[in-house]
């Protein structure tokens, strides 16, 4: 018994040190397995290259309990189309223990990651027009999925042209949430398919001065705009010159009640600031949807840990979105850090997810593809995990209330006890 104990307790210490992959891997595996994330996914890379025991282990440690691949489900027609137009199509389910009294509150959830379709030279009309069609087609395949509730990646409707600092002609791409090109497209796919449809763009508010902003759009499965949600955090760091452009949302922290549950968007730079996503929840929030635009070299090792960290903390479905590929710019521009000026921003590296309330998460989609990831998910889920870990119980929101409220005043003074000199 002792000895098994102690074999138990070092593969346990195996598997959570950070050597633990490469210290089972020969060097030529190692490089194979470094090749193949690079290529595809982290996911793909454990599979490819861990036994079969091992690798159920590693996934139980990096997303806690499995959830059910439910692929084989879809129909063979959306799987057809997926490879016919080239974007990866993966679905999963997430379950919850059935209740005496509450009937399971299922959901399927449809997260989008793509790419831009034509260059950034083509005209913008064209450029908008072809990230249309491509939408509209995944949309549809979400539909025959059985998806109630879509998301797409931030300002999907453009490149990511916030790095090079020029107005036009990209602010002409920017457009109204009411009745814009792209909410009257989202209308009719919502109508069409009995579908609430997040849509994040770049806003062009007429009706305030012609302010920009970075806005979600929110459409009912009635084709009806529900609201909007801005931006509440911008960052300022690396390409990422947003503020050229557009300052924080002014729409706070919003939820929308849909038929298919309380949603909330929280957008890109705001997945780093922990108390934006607890106002989402505490303001009533099932589920918080993460639009983003990030690239590897600046966020990728935080990528996996922090909407699913938000999940936990807050005891509610998150969903991270990021969009793919590299996009080049005409005009060189600097970063300001003392380096030469380049073309691009850097590779968008997808990885879109789902988190559950009890930390478990599915698999991501691909770093370097166009996809579709498809979520069935049961809401009561949610109160079960607030009824194990008590976290709304032993928030203290009172006390933090209290001394955000003091720390945001002048005069502040910090208690910390010194020892005596």
């Amino acid at each position: 018994k002792c000895e098994h104990s102690r074999q138990i307790s070092q593969s346990q210490e195996e598997l959570t040190s950070s050597s633990f992959l490469l210290s089972r891997l020969s060097k030529p595996c190692a490089e194979r397995m470094a090749s193949s994330l690079a290529q595809h996914s982290v996911e793909s890379a454990l599979e490819k290259h861990l036994p079969e025991e091992e690798l159920k282990e590693v996934k139980r440690i990096l997303y806690g309990r499995p959830v059910e691949d439910i692929g084989s489900d879809l129909p063979e027609s959306a799987h057809k189309q997926a490879k016919e137009q080239n974007f990866a199509l993966q679905a999963y389910r997430i379950s919850a223990p059935a209740e005496q009294i509450r009937s399971a509150r299922l959901v399927k959830l449809g997260l989008v990651q793509n790419a831009i379709v034509k260059p950034t030279t083509a005209p913008i009309v064209e450029q908008r027009a072809a990230l249309h069609d491509r939408i509209k087609s995944i949309t549809e395949c979400a539909a025959q999925c059985g998806v109630r509730i879509i998301c797409y990646q931030e300002a999907w409707t453009t490149p990511f042209f916030f790095c090079t600092r020029e107005k036009y002609p990209w602010l002409e791409l920017a457009e109204s949430a009411e009745d814009g090109p792209t909410t009257k497209l989202c209308q009719e796919l919502a109508r069409q398919h009995n579908m609430v449809i997040i849509s994040p763009i770049l806003e062009r508010d007429s009706e305030n001065l012609d302010i920009i902003a970075n806005t979600a759009v929110v459409i009912d499965n009635h084709g009806a705009v529900l609201g909007k949600s801005r931006k509440n955090h911008i960052p300022r760091v690396g390409d990422f010159n947003e503020s050229t452009y557009y300052f924080e949302g002014n729409t706070g922290h919003r939820v929308f009640e849909t038929e298919f549950g309380r949603i909330a968007i929280n957008i890109c730079y705001g997945r780093h600031h922990p108390l934006n996503w607890m106002m989402y929840a505490m303001n009533g929030a099932e589920v918080i949807f993460n639009p983003s635009a990030t690239v590897g070299a600046l966020s990728e090792p935080m990528w996996s840990i922090e909407a699913r960290n938000a999940a936990i903390a807050n005891s509610v479905y998150t969903c991270a979105i990021n969009r793919v590929g590299t996009e080049r710019f005409e005009n060189e521009f600097t970063s300001g850090d003392g380096k030469s000026a380049h073309h691009e921003f850097g590779e968008f590296y997808g990885s879109s997810y789902v988190a559950a309330p009890d930390g478990c998460r599915t698999p991501g989609l691909p770093r370097d593809q166009d996809g579709l990831l498809v979520t069935e998910v049961d809401l009561n889920l949610q109160r079960q995990i607030r009824d194990k870990w008590c976290f709304s119980m032993t928030g203290r929101y009172d006390m933090y209330a209290q001394q955000l409220t003091e720390f945001t005043s002048d005069g502040y003074q910090r208690p910390i006890i010194r020892a005596s000199k």
